[in-house]
């Protein structure tokens, strides 16, 4: 059974500050024990001034391994991108934009099954372990359920022998991190943020929960996963 840290800050400002606090103390502490770290980030409006404050953490960011949870399948030009909102807040300037991103190939594939493959393919290359493992993984939650791409109702939920997978949700075609991979990081954080959330988050803290009602579920860890929300989100 998970065991769950809610961390609550007052305010959106607070939780950015201690968001990018945080994950920077994570990423000094990782390559203070390796070369390299392995970090996964996620997508959405949430984690925005997070990461413009986390780009101006001075870090060796170029010993930094960056991918993203998920991505829809559309053009990194498109304002609906994942990566293109990473190179907006985290690598437009600062220490930060030198840290190697791996993003999610997308259009340039002929679909999104071949995108899956060649990010799984690009996991097994840079990170160990089978299933792939990351020193870090911060990731967000729906107000359905769901993480990353992992959907209420997607074929993904039952995916364990594959990396990475499809699904389609709001209207775009996805690929996502599956859940054996999003259970393998060393340190899972979930950032949680307004009113909307509140069911979601509840589910997520109850052990009698369906992954099938809330797929958020379906991330799993020996270590603690913390949970960083604000008092909208949990009252």
């Amino acid at each position: 059974m998970n065991i769950y840290n809610v961390e609550r800050s007052l305010n959106d400002r607070d939780l950015a500050r201690r968001t990018s606090q945080l994950i920077a103390s994570q990423i000094y502490l990782i390559l203070e024990q390796k070369e390299r770290a392995q970090i996964a980030l996620s997508g959405g409006s949430t984690p925005v001034e997070s990461y413009y404050l986390l780009s101006k953490e001075h870090l060796p960011w170029e010993r930094v391994d960056l991918f993203l949870g998920d991505e829809r399948w559309v053009a990194y030009e498109d304002k609906a991108s994942n990566a293109a909102m990473i190179h907006r807040t985290l690598l437009s300037s600062g220490p930060s934009a030198s840290c190697k991103f791996h993003p999610i190939p997308t259009v340039q594939c002929k679909n999104p099954q071949e995108s899956a493959n060649k990010f799984a393919t690009l996991l097994d290359t840079i990170c160990t372990g089978q299933p792939p493992i990351l020193d870090l993984i911060l990731l967000g939650l729906g107000d359905d359920g769901h993480t990353a791409s992992l959907f209420p109702g997607s074929d993904c939920l039952s995916v364990t022998d594959s990396w990475a997978c499809t699904s389609n949700a709001k209207g775009h075609d996805r690929v996502t991190m599956t859940a054996p991979v999003l259970s393998s990081s060393k340190k899972i954080i979930f950032l949680v943020s307004g009113s909307s959330k509140q069911i979601a988050l509840k589910r997520l803290l109850d052990p009698d929960e369906s992954f099938n009602r809330t797929p958020a579920k379906l991330v799993k860890s020996d270590s603690e996963i913390l949970i960083l929300t604000d008092k909208d989100a949990f009252p």
